[in-house]
């Protein structure tokens, strides 16, 4: 059964006449084809008994085409009102919408409020959980995507921690992983990379900047590319020439941290017991309190999508599942550590995607 026919089948038991899919995610998911429409309209039309229907602004129905979409495109130029085109498509089929199922965690108010117009009376309701479920375990060819996602990944850290000298600054080595990915292909990296020096380590989501590195400095990079519309995300930290007794005991915590989570990854494995574990283990050696952040999170389409590896999390891992296992400890006074792999739930156990070693390493 393919994608489409499972939210059709899915409307049908839920009572709805219709479904409008926009994100751009899940209408790559649909479709196959990956666009940014920026403030126009575009999405799909999905009923339980009818053909679906794309509706597209002019200037991407050819790569629609292209990308696979074999059904009903409704192109629309600038100057037209895509909801009236909408509305006449309805009528043309004869449709009474009293249902439909919408994005209800995606959509604009002002799309919703056109919504409203087409389909006036309708009751609306979401259609967030069921492609969250379709989604969360990948088929053959997703997770093929996402092996070459991750080995990509690895490369950028390779060529971050090459760039490491004395005297260069977070956006230098930044550039320079961005330069080499794009080489490779790569236009989108699948979040803004992190490349954080010293003290700046500290900040989960620190921006970097001129900072240049300094002798004992941590050296953290979170990064992760697209690939063919999926996304990897490793982080890796080192030191730079040397590392004191502190920052060795973070390190280590945190290792200890990430591997102890890992092993438990099988089908069957409460999901809120890795973070529970994971934190354990960072809260026994007095680091609780800068560890701020859920352990993962999961990974597809999107570099932050369901589920999420929290420990009130009572999901069961099962084979397919892909995301990321990445506990941290944060020091302002001395800088932050965090170890990050994208992880595949596999028969009866897990394969790390990510390969870039993790051993305790200093940059010389």
């Amino acid at each position: 059964m393919d994608r489409i026919e499972k939210i059709s089948n899915w409307l049908k038991n839920q009572g709805a006449d219709c479904a409008f899919i926009h994100s751009k995610e899940n209408v790559f998911y649909l479709t196959g084809f990956l666009t940014n429409p920026h403030e126009r309209v575009m999405g799909v039309f999905l009923f339980p008994d009818e053909e679906p229907f794309f509706l597209c602004p002019n200037m991407e129905v050819e790569q629609a085409r292209t990308a696979g979409w074999n059904h009903q495109i409704i192109g629309y130029g600038d100057h037209e009102n895509p909801w009236h085109l909408v509305k006449i498509e309805l009528e043309k089929r004869k449709l009474a919408i009293e249902a439909a199922a919408i994005e209800t965690e995606e959509i604009s108010y002002a799309h919703a409020e056109a919504l409203k117009s087409v389909f006036s009376g309708a009751e609306f309701v979401s259609v967030d959980g069921k492609l969250k479920e379709e989604r969360l375990v990948k088929d053959k060819r997703e997770i093929e995507i996402l092996r070459e996602a991750a080995k990509l990944a690895d490369y950028g850290v390779e060529v971050g921690v090459s760039a490491i000298k004395a005297g260069v600054s977070e956006m230098d080595v930044l550039a320079k992983i961005e330069f080499e990915l794009k080489k490779k292909g790569i236009q989108d990296m699948s979040f803004s990379t992190m490349v954080l020096f010293g003290e700046k380590s500290s900040k989960p989501h620190g921006n970097p900047g001129l900072e240049q590195l300094k002798e004992g400095d941590f050296v953290l990079f979170d990064l992760g590319v697209v690939f063919e519309g999926y996304c990897s995300d490793i982080t890796r930290t080192f030191a730079y020439k040397h590392m004191d007794e502190k920052q060795n005991d973070i390190y280590n915590t945190v290792l200890h941290a990430e591997t102890s989570a890992l092993k438990m990854c099988k089908p069957g494995v409460r999901i809120g017991d890795l973070d529970k574990k994971a934190r354990e283990i960072i809260e026994e050696s007095g680091y609780g309190d800068y560890f701020p952040h859920r352990l993962g999170h999961g990974l597809g389409i999107s570099v932050h999508e369901y589920p999420s590896i929290t420990h009130t999390n009572d999901l069961l891992l099962e084979k397919g599942m892909a995301f990321t296992i990445e506990p941290g400890i944060y020091l302002s006074e001395v800088g932050g550590v965090r170890i990050e792999d994208d992880i595949l739930i596999t028969n009866d156990g897990f394969e790390t995607m990510t390969s870039y070693p993790k051993d305790q390493m200093i940059i010389k």
